[in-house]
C-alpha cells in the first residue's frame, strides 16, 4: 500500500538509540496530546502519519531477522525485548509488512513455512519458536489459531495459491491436532488450556491457575478458529478440493451457530467465556469480550448495542488514549509495569487489541469512532518514540505512560524497547487518512 513512501529519516537512527539508553532506563517520557486535543482535521492526520512513517522507517527493519538455525526462512519477531518468533505477533508484523509494500508480503509467507516446518506427526505446533527449536512454555504452549489464516491472506494479497499445495495437508494437520484437544464436545466451542497461551496473557475472564487448565471456552480463541475454518473453505475452493471446503464450510457455520447459543448473553448485550465443567457465564469485560465483532456474527443492533455499552463507555473499557484491556469496573483493573513472568493485560492499552476494536467499530458501522481512536493510539507511540527511541508493548490506560518492557527488566538494565505489532498504528492512521482500512476480511 505505501510502497510509494520513500522517507528521509527526520532524526537519526543513532539519536534515537541514544535516546532509548539514557531516557528510557530512567521513569521519564514525553506526556501524550491530551484527550481534549483529539479531533484533528484530515490534513492535521495526513502530517501526523508522515511523522509516524518516518519514524517507523527506522524501527520496522528491527522486526525482521535472517533465516538461521531451525527457521529456515526470514523470520519476524516482536524485537526489542523479544528475539523469539511468535504466532500471532508474526501474523499481526506480517499483515502489515505485506500491507504496506506487496514485496514485503514473502515475509508472511515465510511466517507461514517457518511454522509449517515445526509440525509434529500429530499436528501440534508450537506457538513459539526459536532458531534452536519450539520453545514451549506454560506447557506445551500450541500455536493460537492463526495459521490458516496467514497463510490465505498472504495468497489473497500476492494471487498465489499454488504454494499452498505441498503444505496443505499440514495445514488441516493442524486444525485436526486443535479440535482434538481444545474442542469441548458438549458446547461444541474451542477453549484455552491457560491464559498464557490466549496471548492475553493475564486475562482475568482466563486466568493461569495450574489446578483450573483447560477449563474457560473463549470468546477470542473461537473467533480465531472460526477464521481458520473460513480460510481454509477459500483455500480449498481455490485449489480445487470442494469436498474439503464443503467440510469446512459447514465447521464455521456449526461455530457460529455454537457462539451465539452458549457466549452470547442478550440479557447483558455481551459475549462472555464460560466455564466447561457447568456452562457459568464469567461476567468480567475484558479485551476478549470484543473478539467475536470482528467477525459479523451479531446482528447490527446487537453489535452496536454491546460497543456503545461497554466499548466507548468510560465507565468500562473507552479511555482517554485508548481502549483498556480490562474494564474500570473489574475488581483486577490495575495499569502496573509487568512482563515477568508474563504481561500485563489487565487494564493497559495493547495495540493489536485496539487494531481487533477499529475493526470491529467499523464492522458495526461507526465511522467517527475509528478515526477518533486511531489518533489517540498514533500520538501515543509518537511520544514514547520522540522520548524513548522505540515503543512499549503496553501503555497506562489513564495518562498514556509506557509501561513495559522497563530498563530494569532488559538484559543489561538498558531499555530494549518494543515495536512489533505496534506496527499497525501505521495501517490504522493510513484508514484514517484514506477510508482504507486494512480488515483481514476472508472473501
Amino acid at each position: 500500500m505505501n510502497s510509494r513512501r520513500k522517507n528521509q529519516f527526520l532524526i537519526p537512527v543513532g539519536t534515537l538509540l541514544l535516546s532509548a539508553i539514557l531516557f528510557c532506563s530512567q521513569p521519564f517520557f514525553v506526556s501524550p496530546v491530551s484527550a481534549q486535543t483529539i479531533g484533528s482535521s484530515n490534513d492535521s492526520l495526513k502530517l501526523l502519519l508522515h511523522e509516524i512513517d518516518t519514524a517507523y522507517a527506522q524501527l520496522q527493519p528491527q522486526v525482521i531477522m535472517p533465516a538461521e538455525g531451525y527457521l529456515k526462512y526470514d523470520y519476524l519477531i516482536p524485537a526489542g525485548f523479544y528475539e523469539q518468533m511468535w504466532d500471532w505477533d508474526g501474523f499481526f508484523i506480517g499483515n502489515h509488512l505485506m500491507n504496506q509494500d506487496k514485496h514485503n508480503a514473502k515475509y508472511m509467507k515465510w511466517w507461514v513455512l517457518n511454522f509449517v516446518n515445526s509440525v509434529d506427526s500429530n499436528g501440534y505446533v508450537s506457538g513459539c519458536i526459536t532458531t534452536k527449536g519450539p520453545r514451549p512454555i506454560f506447557g506445551k504452549f500450541a500455536m493460537k489459531p492463526f495459521l490458516s489464516q496467514g497463510a490465505y491472506l498472504y495468497s489473497k494479497r500476492t494471487g498465489d495459491f499454488d504454494w499452498l499445495k505441498p503444505i496443505y495437508d499440514k495445514l488441516k494437520a493442524v486444525i485436526a491436532y486443535r479440535e482434538a484437544t481444545e474442542l469441548d464436545s458438549t458446547y461444541d466451542l474451542f477453549y484455552w488450556d491457560i491464559g498464557v497461551q490466549s496471548g492475553a496473557d493475564n486475562n482475568p475472564a482466563v486466568g493461569n491457575d495450574e489446578k483450573d487448565r483447560g477449563k474457560i471456552i473463549g470468546c477470542d480463541i473461537n473467533t480465531f478458529q472460526l477464521r481458520e475454518y473460513e480460510a481454509m473453505n477459500l483455500i480449498a475452493k481455490k485449489l480445487g478440493y470442494r469436498t474439503d471446503a464443503e467440510y469446512y464450510h459447514k465447521k464455521a457455520e456449526s461455530l457460529k451457530y455454537a457462539m451465539l447459543k452458549h457466549l452470547w448473553f442478550n440479557d447483558d448485550k455481551s459475549f462472555f467465556n464460560i466455564r466447561r465443567d457447568n456452562g457459568e457465564a464469567i461476567k468480567r469485560v475484558t479485551y476478549s469480550n470484543f473478539v467475536p465483532l470482528i467477525e459479523k456474527i451479531l446482528q447490527t443492533e446487537d453489535g452496536r448495542a454491546m460497543i456503545e455499552k461497554y466499548l466507548l463507555n468510560k465507565d468500562y473499557m473507552s479511555a482517554d488514549y485508548g481502549i483498556r484491556s480490562v474494564s474500570r469496573q473489574d475488581p483486577d483493573y490495575n495499569n502496573q509495569v509487568m512482563i515477568i513472568p508474563y504481561s500485563n493485560w489487565q487494564g493497559p492499552i495493547w495495540i493489536d487489541a485496539n487494531y481487533m476494536d477499529i475493526i470491529a467499530l467499523i464492522r458495526y458501522g461507526f465511522d467517527k469512532e475509528p478515526v477518533t481512536l486511531t489518533e489517540k493510539l498514533a500520538r501515543m507511540v509518537l511520544s514514547d518514540i520522540k522520548s524513548c527511541g522505540s515503543m512499549h508493548e503496553c501503555y497506562d490506560a489513564d495518562t498514556g505512560a509506557p509501561l513495559a518492557p522497563t530498563a530494569e527488566e532488559s538484559p543489561n538494565h538498558l531499555f530494549t524497547g518494543f515495536v512489533g505489532w505496534n506496527l499497525l498504528v501505521q495501517d490504522m492512521l493510513e484508514g484514517a487518512v484514506t477510508g482504507k482500512w486494512m480488515m483481514l476480511e476472508m472473501e
